[in-house]
């Protein structure tokens, strides 16, 4: 199977099972998700990947997902609450970067096999953890409040699509540009950094067209959980 339609089914199963976790448990499961989804994306972007003959890291799936859970907290149940959803997830991303730091400062056992894989993956990530914070903050509070203007300005169910995709297709970029500039600013030459950035905003540029018709789906969702 080829990275390209890869990308297409993960992106998919990623919108259906935010979705599913909203029906079941309300906005609830989209804060557990948001949380989740934070770590595991900074996990992700470690990979680097070829997509249409273009370099890529992987993470901007589960990453943008995020910006559709508080877009469905916005509309759904008010800005105060996806405010506190931005919050969550930063703090799942710090507190993941600090315990997993202690973590490595422990001393493996001789028959120990998984220190150098450990390393590997968490040793790089309070530079991209610290990027992510910054971006993920300054990014999600400017989704948050597009996504309220524009919702003021064009209140119809039928502009859902512009609060949507205005909102997040310019906060993605500010996430973009912040997280690529603090986390890999030493790691790659700037032609790699470039593209990096490039294609990770076209990336979720597409990931946010995408998502498009699940925040409708989500507006006409009862979650079975009373809340």
């Amino acid at each position: 199977m080829t990275n390209e339609l890869l990308w297409i089914l993960f992106a998919l199963l990623n919108f259906a099972i935010l979705i599913v976790m909203y029906r079941i448990f309300g906005k609830a499961g989209l804060f557990v998700w948001i949380g989740m989804s934070t770590v595991i994306a900074n996990i992700q972007v470690i990979k680097t990947v070829e997509m249409l003959g273009l370099i890529a890291t992987l993470g901007n799936i589960t990453y943008g997902t995020i910006f559709l859970a508080t877009d469905i907290l916005n509309e759904n149940h008010g800005k105060k609450e996806a405010k506190k959803a931005v919050w969550l997830g930063f703090a799942s991303l710090l507190i993941m970067t600090i315990v997993m730091q202690v973590v490595l400062r422990f001393t493996p056992h001789a028959s120990d096999i998984s220190q150098e894989a450990l390393e590997t993956i968490f040793e790089i990530v309070p530079n991209i953890a610290l990027g992510s914070m910054a971006a993920f903050v300054i990014s999600q509070y400017l989704d948050v409040w597009i996504y309220s203007k524009i919702k003021k300005l064009l209140p119809s169910e039928r502009m859902l699509w512009i609060r949507n995709n205005g909102s997040t297709m310019i906060s993605q970029f500010v996430d973009t540009l912040v997280f690529c500039s603090i986390a890999f600013y030493d790691l790659h030459d700037f032609d790699v950094w470039l593209e990096i950035l490039l294609t990770t905003y076209v990336i979720k540029f597409a990931v946010a067209a995408l998502d498009t018709p699940f925040l409708y789906m989500a507006k006409k969702i009862k979650p079975k959980l009373n809340e």
